[in-house]
């Protein structure tokens, strides 16, 4: 027979093995839960594509603008109501939306764009709810969230998720009630640009979404210089500067540079407005540029989503060897 103290030892670890199995099953449970979304019955729907509250810098924000889902003109909706806009997208005002049940955990892989915003179907797991159901393709764009509420009388809220940022659309999976085992999604069969076309009731092709850069330079000397650049959003902030004649290499960098091949990291620029209009910065970059401002950016890495102001030439910290 074992002594009692081996006894107490092996059943104390018993347990804890059985608390570490439970804790791994819940963490699993809750990834399964970002793998959701909802939505309800007809309707429009009005979508504002403007700065969302709460966003951080490092998360894109969007140039203000309103755009409808809907065959409706917006000189038609100047009387909406607040109701209105928490209404259901109404999926016969376009035949590429398509509304589907599926259980919370969808077994889809969302992507999205450097934007950070417009999510769509990246991957689907062979195996996963949405493939099984045959309406679900890859590039699909969500465009909706609603929980089923099997003891209630109605459905849960609905959530709209056109053009919205990627975390807002995961902590909304995320943010589904314990008891919520089915969701209503609601999915556009497009593109980006196309979903944007169809909520502004127009087509995106001989018309692109203009965005203004601000550039300063040789700020606070004498030869200082603000110009005005309009742009195409989604562009690099380093080719349209170079573009237009404008440098963004200090000292020697500008003949030994790796022209944009993202090698040398001396193109630095100074966001000094508009950085949540940016692309996030990744960990290689942050590292390059860890004892600057957090607003320095490496301009051939960055890429500008709506209005931003630049500064070129920014003083440069003594460790910084790009200086």
């Amino acid at each position: 027979n074992s002594p009692p103290e081996l006894n107490l030892t092996v059943m104390t670890n018993s347990l804890r093995a059985f608390a570490a199995v439970a804790a791994l099953s819940q963490c699993l449970l809750t990834v399964q839960a970002f793998s959701s979304i909802s939505s309800s019955h007809g309707g429009k729907l009005e979508l504002n594509l403007e700065n969302r509250v709460g966003t951080t810098l490092s998360q894109p924000l969007r140039r203000q603008s309103r755009i409808f889902l809907s065959g409706d003109s917006q000189d038609d909706d100047n009387e909406t109501t607040n109701d209105s806009v928490d209404s259901a997208i109404d999926i016969n005002s376009d035949d590429r939306l398509r509304r589907i049940r599926l259980p919370r955990a969808t077994g889809i892989e969302w992507g999205t764009d450097l934007s950070f915003s417009f999510v769509y179907v990246r991957d689907l797991e062979p195996s996963g709810a949405a493939a099984l159901s045959g309406e679900v393709e890859v590039g699909d764009q969500i465009c909706e969230l609603r929980p089923v509420i099997e003891d209630g009388d109605d459905d849960g809220e609905v959530v709209s998720l056109i053009g919205a940022p990627f975390d807002e659309v995961m902590n909304a999976f995320a943010s589904l009630g314990r008891t919520v085992k089915d969701v209503d999604l609601v999915f556009f069969r497009g593109t980006k640009d196309e979903l944007k076309a169809a909520c502004k009731g127009g087509s995106l092709s001989d018309q692109d979404e203009k965005i203004m850069v601000t550039v300063i330079q040789n700020k606070g000397s004498k030869e200082e210089e603000v110009r005005y650049i309009e742009a195409k959003a989604g562009c690099n902030v380093r080719q349209l500067l170079t573009d237009n004649g404008i440098n963004v290499y200090q000292s020697v960098t500008r003949w030994t540079n790796c022209k944009g091949k993202q090698l040398c990291g001396t193109c630095i620029v100074n966001i000094v407005d508009g950085a949540g209009n940016t692309n996030r910065k990744s960990l290689d970059e942050g590292s390059t540029l860890r004892e600057n401002p957090e607003s320095y950016r490496l301009s051939c890495v960055s890429f500008a989503y709506g209005d931003i102001t630049v500064e070129t030439f920014p003083p440069i910290k003594a460790a910084q060897w790009t200086r």
